[in-house]
Order: structure tokens, then C-alpha cells, then sequence
């Protein structure tokens, strides 16, 4: 009997490189086989993989798709179409939309959208009731929903008592973490940029540094006295990516992710970028900037994750201080991360499936991808062609937005086919969906 699909002559991602040439054989969801390239059983659908890697799907665990609320800007349709045309399977979107996602009954139904779409979308829910900061939302309720991210991201849990709350719930609930957004809002009020040249010279107020490091270090150490899952989200800071390290090396529970911009894009970009080169947490200093490609290369920060931020070119258009923050980039997240660092050395392809794929999972409980590719793991799987150079063009990516910082900026890799749960949904560099 014919296989359902058969992926040929790629290669896997290993700790030891090269690997020779697999077919790698699909039937009922799932991977049935890896064999050496030839030795695949006939199929009802192949691709081809030649001069490709073939990697577990990408996880991306901070996008906003503005659903509800914002559709205009991004739903979860296009949000999905982005995600799977940049190798993305599985992502978890943001809860701060109009209405917020802080009740069972919100999942539920963003959810029921987002059914059929060719991407595994997952919700993370608010920490506070409304994203107000008041008092805290109902965690275990949201956690028997399958809510797993708890965060208030776009705001921080400003209040000691309402975040030591927060991760001692977390001890009680396996696998839920909270996710912060670690910006002092007392610090950043008013704040446009990173707090220094580039604003003074722009005639903004900057979102300081210490702002940021306040908040991972008070953070830290109610995760220390509770024993709580503490992820940071975005984070932009040497300083507090130090304070991370330090604490993971303690026992404590914390990971951290780095956004694709925070990893090359500094400050003055935002003088050429204009709007575009506007989010929260801002763009930062070259020094941070080095610092945090060194810690996303040594594990000192744990994940890659775009915070995918649309909005509509209306809203963009306006000037910067009252301009939304934010960028659009899941699309593009993987061939920027192989760009910069592997096709120039400084990163294994292995450690590149690690910080795209592996512990983006991990952290946000998503058993079901970041999997290697092997015999009876879940065939989410991306096929990635590292040879093939292309031009970014924000017109033609998949987001109803066009505030991509990467536009007109030539890259190295691009997804070739995507497969969720066994079925393409991107093949050929087309979506097949």
C-alpha cells in the first residue's frame, strides 16, 4: 500500500554534520519512517527535498493577529498564512485584543476562528482580568481550557502582589507559565524610543533601559521565593539577559526570548525605518544588540519569538510619537535567524532548530511540535532550502500590514514546504491551502 506522502532527499538537522540524504515517509499525521534517500515505498504525494534541510516545524510564541478586534490588521487567517509560509506550524497568539482573552469562554471561541486555518494556533490568556492590572483572571479556569501562557503582554503586571500571585499559581497548574512584559510603566510613560541619542535627536521621550531590568529582577525573585515558571518576553537588554543567565544557573525557573529585530536592528534604524522602527520594547544599542546575539548562541536566552506585531498602514502613518508600536515578521523570522547567523558560522543548524523550533515549544507546552524529525513524531515539519536568496517585499508577504523592517533586505534560506500534521500546506513556496 502507497505511503500518503513522502518528503525525498533531504537532510536532517544533527549535532554531527553532514547527514546523507533521507526520504522521509508520512502516513496518517505522523512520521512513519526516515530511510536513506531511494528506499522511500511508493507514495500518493511527493516532495522534494533535494539540497534542503528537513526540520522540525518553527514555533513562534508571541504573535498578535488581532483577532478579535483589530482585523483589519492582521485575523487569523493571514496571521496563519504568514506563519506557515515562513515554516511556522505552531504559534501562540497574544490575548491583548478588543475584547481581551481573559475568560474560558474568549478562548473558546478565538479558537472555534481559528479552526482550518494552516497553522496550529494556540492562545496564551491574560493574567489580570481585563489586562487592567487589578486583580488576577481566573488561571485555573483558563488552564483547564488549555491555556498554558498566561501574560498581559502590551502592559506589565506592574503590582508585587498580583504577579507573586500570579507564578505561585503556576506551581499548581503543570506546564503553565507567566509570561511578562518587562517594562516598568511608571519608567516608559510617555516613552516612544530607547531612551537616549536617536530620541534626543527625534524630540521624543525614551523608554529607559533600567526599565526593563527593574522589572526581570523583581520578577526574578518572586519566581525564587514561589517557584514559579517565569518567561520574559522580548527581552531587548544586556543587563537583564544577565540577570537571567545568572538566575537559570541558581535553579530558578526563567527563560527568555529575543525577537529577529532586537537580535540586529539598533536604534538609529529607526531614523531609516521611520514608524516601522517603532516598538515596545524599543529598539536598542549596538552593545545590547552584540550581547544578545552572543546569549542567544550560548543559551543564555533560550528562544526566538517575533512578537508579530500588525497594524494597518493608516495607523503607521502617523507621526512617530503617536504611531502604534510594532512590527510584522513571521513570516520571515526564520531565513533573518539563518541570515545573521548561520549561513555566516556563528550558529549550528542544530542550535538554529533549538531556538526556533525546540524550546519555543518547551517553554509554551506545545508537546505536539518542535519534535525531531524521527519515526512516530507528529509530521510537523518544514523543509528548508538554506541556498535559495530572496528579497523581502512587504506588499507580497501574507499580513494585511506592511510594517516589516526587513523590506527591500536580500536573505539567505526560505522555506520550500511546510507540513501540518502531515497534510502541505505550504509546497513550493506557495500556499497549498
Amino acid at each position: 500500500m502507497a505511503a500518503d506522502l513522502v518528503i525525498l532527499g533531504g537532510r536532517l538537522v544533527a549535532p554531527a554534520e553532514p547527514t546523507e540524504p533521507v526520504d522521509v515517509v508520512i502516513e496518517g499525521g505522523r512520521i512513519a519512517a526516515v530511510v536513506s534517500a531511494g528506499e522511500a515505498p511508493a507514495a500518493r504525494q511527493t516532495l522534494d527535498a533535494s539540497d534542503a534541510w528537513v526540520m522540525p516545524g518553527f514555533v513562534d510564541i508571541q504573535v498578535h493577529f488581532r483577532t478579535p478586534g483589530a482585523t483589519d490588521s492582521e485575523d487569523l487567517a493571514s496571521g496563519a498564512a504568514g506563519a506557515a509560509m515562513g515554516g511556522v506550524t505552531a504559534c501562540v497568539i497574544m490575548p491583548n485584543t478588543n475584547p481581551p482573552i481573559d475568560t474560558p469562554d474568549m478562548v473558546n471561541e478565538v479558537l472555534a476562528l481559528a479552526a482550518g486555518v494552516p497553522c496550529d494556533i494556540r492562545t496564551s490568556a491574560a493574567i489580570t482580568a481585563g489586562r487592567a492590572g487589578h486583580r488576577l483572571a481566573d488561571l485555573p479556569a483558563l488552564y483547564d481550557a488549555g491555556v498554558r501562557v498566561f501574560t498581559d503582554d502590551g502592559d506589565c503586571v506592574a503590582d508585587d502582589a498580583l504577579m507573586e500571585a500570579a507564578l505561585a499559581a503556576t506551581v499548581r497548574l503543570p506546564g503553565a507559565v507567566i509570561s511578562q512584559h518587562a517594562e516598568d510603566p511608571a519608567m516608559v510613560a510617555g516613552g516612544v524610543l530607547n531612551a537616549g541619542a536617536v530620541a534626543e535627536r527625534l524630540g521624543v521621550r525614551g523608554r529607559p533601559a533600567d526599565a526593563e531590568v527593574s522589572v526581570v529582577h523583581r520578577d526574578i525573585e518572586i519566581a525564587r521565593r514561589t517557584g514559579g515558571r517565569y518567561h520574559v518576553l522580548h527581552l531587548s537588554v544586556a543587563a537583564a539577559m544577565d540577570l537571567v543567565a545568572r538566575a537559570k544557573a541558581e535553579g530558578v525557573a526563567v527563560t527568555a526570548e529575543v525577537t529577529p529585530q532586537h537580535l540586529v536592528l539598533t536604534e538609529d534604524d529607526v531614523e531609516r525605518l521611520g514608524t516601522t522602527g517603532k516598538m515596545n520594547p524599543p529598539l536598542r544599542l549596538a552593545d545590547d544588540v552584540a550581547a544578545l546575539r552572543r546569549g542567544i548562541i550560548d543559551g543564555s536566552l533560550d528562544a526566538v519569538a517575533t512578537d508579530h506585531a500588525p497594524h494597518h498602514p493608516t495607523l503607521k502613518d502617523r507621526p512617530l510619537a503617536g504611531a502604534p508600536p510594532g512590527m510584522i515578521g513571521v513570516e520571515t523570522m526564520a531565513s533573518v535567524v539563518w541570515s545573521e547567523f548561520v549561513a555566516t558560522g556563528e550558529m549550528s543548524p542544530a542550535r538554529f532548530v533549538e531556538v526556533v523550533s525546540t524550546a519555543p515549544a518547551r517553554i509554551a507546552g506545545i508537546a505536539d511540535h518542535g519534535q525531531p524529525v524521527t519515526a512516530g513524531a507528529p509530521a510537523n515539519v518544514t523543509v528548508f532550502d538554506a541556498a535559495e536568496r530572496w528579497t523581502v517585499q512587504a506588499e507580497t508577504l501574507q499580513s494585511h500590514s506592511l510594517n516589516s523592517p526587513w523590506s527591500g533586505r536580500t536573505l539567505s534560506g526560505r522555506v520550500r514546504h511546510t507540513l501540518l500534521a502531515g497534510a502541505p500546506v505550504v509546497i513550493d513556496g506557495n500556499l497549498a491551502v
